[in-house]
């Protein structure tokens, strides 16, 4: 019996075909949508997934104004940051984070979703969101994803 066929390979970064991937966030729940481009962005649908090396694909993801929470999630939804200094806890809701700015909304929820490690942050440099739906990576040819046909 051979023993060299039962070897598992593990991709790295040289093996790691890295893809350019663009999903459309029009009309999708954000943290359906979130959980999918994490999935994207780590790898996971991919048959050479390794758990400790970012073996995903870089994602653009468009639309991100036109994303949906449901419920009355809009202002029950609470984002926390700490400025460092005492009493320095600051709220806002998605509304207000919405308003401000939408791709952070997107981002924050695609963060919350990777591991709260060194390779999540590694990870995380690999999303673009944008507003609208023009991009700046078209010299990319990045391969459009249809999120409701992905498990």
């Amino acid at each position: 019996m051979d023993t060299l066929s039962y070897k598992t390979i593990s991709a790295n970064k040289a093996t790691a075909n890295k893809e350019w991937l663009v999903v459309d966030a029009e009309g999708q729940s954000l943290g359906r949508l979130a959980s999918k481009v994490a999935k994207l962005l780590r790898g996971k649908h991919k048959p050479n997934f390794t758990p400790h090396d970012d073996c995903g694909d870089n994602v653009i993801v468009i639309n991100a104004e036109k994303v949906v929470l449901t419920g009355n999630k809009w202002n029950d939804k609470i984002y926390q940051r700490y400025t460092g200094y005492p009493g320095g806890l600051r709220e806002t809701t998605a509304k207000q984070l919405f308003a401000k700015d939408a791709t952070r909304l997107v981002e924050s929820a695609v963060k919350g979703m990777l591991p709260k490690n060194k390779l999540g942050r590694k990870v995380i440099k690999n999303i673009r969101v944008y507003g609208g739906d023009t991009y700046e990576q078209v010299a990319q040819q990045p391969r459009e994803i249809n999120l409701n046909e992905f498990k």
